[in-house]
């Protein structure tokens, strides 16, 4: 390579990327637009929610206050900082809604710079006429054009409720899933594989999340310290439709184009397949004795952090419990709300069947992302060498499996032991509650396992079907949709527990359908051309 096409600054190291942009969006013509989609609805349904639960300027002064007085209601949403409904919407959804933009953005990088290297088909892309930076730019850009969609969509559809309110809205989510973006490729540049690169940028959201949780726990403006060490904590201090603090949009730019900077750096430091932190080499003598060794060896560190994840979550939750009564008060609007997600049974136990039901939803994202790590490991090349020794396809797939589906009962038993002590009472029946979610959530984790084994290359729509039942499950109940679409989701036919009653049809008839589900994937991965 000459000299001009490797100084900074060169045209050169830009070459291709109009291409390789194109190709990455052609890749994630499915991922990308679920995922923006599911997003937005999420805030676009919040206005009309909010309308109908606090409708009247009491009922609005009455939520303020309460979000004043309870401490673990800011650590999970944040502090309020005006009554209309586009305050209101930012409220509620602001936060969560830019998490998901970070996920999004990481994946989208991730996947199309060091899951690109990892696989060797940067290596063929490299030899041509493309330059040092192309593919990092067209990630960026990809995660550009994402972020773009989703921000243009948010202003369009809130812009009734005020077009600066919205533009700010609509500006600061993009701009935390960029800054997530540009975090990404940073760590890809330090990690030697995908995997611990989307752990880790996964990692710091985790920590900003509860960085901005612990500020905002302890006061009620968002002025705290740990808030301002987040960037999901300087979303929130943007405040859309309340006097936005425009400067705050310059702060979460400045940091997204600072850590590009240092990815560039990093990117033209380092040699092609190679990190600045390499994997550690193994013994000389392995000490995996079996196929499940070595998938637990791979999924250790995912099991480990979701199970963190969920007690924690737990923790937060039952902490709320006891003030469910307070909070929705008077509003009969609110109260059917819980209902329809938690049933009927006294205010406390319906508050927590609904978040039981919402644990539930986002374990399915956790059998997915397992179940698919035997669709990475394929298309890797990393899972022909296992089988070419004395491994069958049906004892490789099942190490992954019974990490995914046995992950999948652990986490939901930390998460009941999490609402046990944020509640302060008997562990038994919050457990046995969050137990009872995982029939539905092994239906799910069987779509993956089906879709990988009969149509691999369709296999990354699982997590369309994860996050269309996740939408389904959080948006259905506020938006009073039939009953029979949130049947749709297998976990509309569960009992609503804790203070419901046992249902035994509904979970065994999803655990047999769970079971042929799994069956048919594996009989179609022991008869199908592996990659393929």
């Amino acid at each position: 390579m000459t000299a001009s096409a490797v100084r900074p600054g060169s045209a050169r190291q830009l070459a291709g990327t109009g291409t390789l942009l194109r190709f990455a969006l052609r890749r994630d013509r499915l991922m990308i637009p679920v995922w923006v989609a599911v997003n937005a609805l999420m805030v676009l349904s919040m206005p009309g929610t909010l309308e109908g639960l606090y409708g009247t300027p009491a009922e609005r002064a009455d939520l303020i206050r309460q979000v004043d007085t309870n401490s673990s209601l800011r650590a999970m949403v944040g502090p309020v900082f005006g009554d209309s409904l586009g305050a209101l919407t930012a409220w509620r959804a602001g936060v969560y809604a830019g998490a998901l933009a970070a996920v999004t953005s990481l994946l989208v990088v991730v996947r199309h710079t060091r899951d690109e290297e990892e696989s060797g088909r940067q290596e063929l892309v490299a030899s041509g006429m493309v330059g040092r930076r192309a593919s990092l730019t067209a990630a960026l850009l990809a995660a550009a054009v994402a972020n773009g969609a989703l921000a243009l969509l948010l202003t369009a559809g809130l812009s009734g409720q005020g077009i600066t309110g919205a533009l700010a809205l609509g500006l600061g989510i993009a701009a935390v899933g960029m800054v997530f973006a540009t975090m990404a490729a940073i760590v890809a540049q330090l990690t030697e594989s995908a995997r611990p690169a989307r752990g880790l940028t996964a990692a710091v959201l985790g920590i900003a999340f509860v960085l901005r949780a612990a500020g905002d726990s302890v006061t009620r403006d968002g002025s705290s310290a740990l808030t301002w060490l987040s960037p999901l904590g300087w979303l929130e201090n943007l405040r859309p439709y309340a006097s936005e603090r425009w400067w705050v949009l310059g702060l979460l730019a400045g940091a997204a184009a600072l850590q590009g900077v240092v990815a560039y750096a990093l990117a033209g430091r380092r040699d092609l397949g190679m990190s600045f932190l390499p994997t550690r080499p193994g013994p000389a003598s392995g000490r995996l004795g079996s196929a499940g060794a070595l998938a637990w060896r791979l999924q250790r560190g995912g099991v480990l952090g979701w199970s963190i994840g969920f007690f924690l979550a737990g923790v937060v939750y039952g902490g709320l419990a006891e003030g469910a009564a307070d909070l929705v008060g008077d509003n009969d609007n609110a109260r059917r709300i819980f209902e329809r997600m938690g049933g009927q049974s006294g205010l406390e136990n319906t508050f927590l069947a609904s978040m039981v039901g919402m644990l539930g939803l986002v374990a399915a994202l956790y059998v997915v992302a397992s179940v698919l790590r035997l669709h990475g490991e394929e298309i890797s090349g990393r899972a022909e060498p296992v089988l070419a020794n004395a491994v069958g396809r049906l004892s490789w797939a099942a190490g992954h499996l019974v990490i995914a589906f046995g992950g999948a009962a652990l986490i939901m038993l930390l998460a009941g032991g999490g609402l046990a002590v944020g509640y302060g009472k008997e562990a038994g029946p919050l457990m046995g509650a969050c137990l009872v979610q995982l029939p539905a959530v092994w239906v799910i984790g069987g779509l993956a396992v089906l879709l990988y084994g009969v149509l691999p290359r369709a296999a990354m729509a699982a997590w369309g079907v994860a996050g269309a039942v996740l939408l389904i499950g959080w948006i259905g109940p506020a938006l009073d949709v039939p009953q029979a679409v949130l049947h749709l989701s297998p976990f509309g036919h569960l009992p609503k527990l804790p203070g419901g009653s046992m249902e035994w049809e509904p979970v065994a008839a999803l655990t047999g359908l769970t079971v042929a589900l799994v069956a048919g994937g594996l009989a179609g991965l022991r008869r199908r051309d592996m990659t393929m």
